[in-house]
C-alpha cells in the first residue's frame, strides 16, 4: 500500500497519452464495487475498455490524473454532454474494438458477455430522468490514496471543466453496493435522482457550479 499523502504532495494535471496504461490499471483495480476486479473477467482490459478507454479516446480534454512522485495513482474522466458521448461511442468506439468484442449472439450467458452487451448498447446511458444532468463522470483512486482529500480535488477539477464546457449539472451512476463511494458523494452535495428500475446502480446528481 502507498504511504499516506497530502494534497500538497500529489498533483492533479491533465491526462496525457502516456498515462493510458496507468489509468487502465487503476480502473480494473477499483472496478469491483471499489475493489480489485483483476482476474474476474477473461481480460483485465474489459472493464477499462468500457469505463475508461472511450472517454480517453473521445474526450481526453475532460480527463485528469492525480500524480504522486511521478506515478499516476488516480483519475477523473467523463463527458459534459452524455448524448453526444453516446453518439461518439457508437460511431467510433464500438467499431474500434470490433475484433476484440464481437456482439454476443442471443442473451448474455456469462459475466463477460454481460459486460460486452453493455458495450454494444451505449444508449443505456440515455435515461429521461438524467436529461437535466448532461455531464457524467468516473473517478477512481488506488486504495493507498483514498480518504485523503484527493477525490474531492479531482471531482472539483472535473466540475469546473464541465461547467466551462457548458454543462449545468452532472450525474454519476454508482454501484449501490459501494457504500464508501456513496458517503463520498453525499459529502460533496450530491442527491439521489429517482430512476425507475435502476438495477444495481444508484443515480446521484448535483450542479456543476
Amino acid at each position: 500500500m502507498s504511504s499516506p499523502t497530502t494534497p500538497a504532495t500529489a498533483v492533479i494535471r491533465p491526462y496525457r497519452p502516456g498515462d493510458h496504461d496507468a489509468v487502465y490499471d487503476i480502473c480494473v483495480r477499483t472496478a469491483d464495487a471499489g475493489g480489485d476486479a483483476r482476474g474476474r473477467y477473461a481480460s483485465d482490459d474489459l472493464m477499462p475498455d468500457l469505463f475508461a478507454g472511450p472517454y480517453l479516446h473521445l474526450e481526453p480534454e475532460l480527463a485528469f490524473v492525480l500524480e504522486d512522485a511521478g506515478r499516476v495513482v488516480g483519475y477523473v474522466l467523463g463527458t459534459a454532454d452524455t448524448p453526444a458521448f453516446v453518439r461518439g461511442y457508437r460511431r467510433e468506439w464500438i467499431p474500434r474494438l470490433a475484433r476484440r468484442y464481437p456482439e454476443p449472439a442471443g442473451a448474455p450467458r456469462t459475466p463477460d458477455e454481460e459486460m460486452v452487451a453493455l458495450h454494444h448498447h451505449p444508449e443505456r446511458l440515455l435515461l429521461p430522468e438524467l436529461a437535466g444532468y448532461p455531464a457524467h463522470l468516473h473517478i477512481d483512486l488506488l486504495p493507498g490514496h483514498q480518504g485523503q482529500g484527493h477525490g474531492r480535488r479531482l471531482l472539483e477539477t472535473f466540475l469546473a471543466a464541465a461547467a466551462r464546457a457548458g454543462a449545468p449539472a452532472l450525474h454519476v451512476g454508482m454501484v449501490t453496493a459501494n457504500v464508501r463511494a456513496r458517503g463520498f458523494y453525499d459529502r460533496l452535495g450530491f442527491h439521489v435522482i429517482p430512476v425507475p428500475d435502476p438495477g444495481p446502480l444508484t443515480y446521484l446528481g448535483r450542479p456543476t457550479g
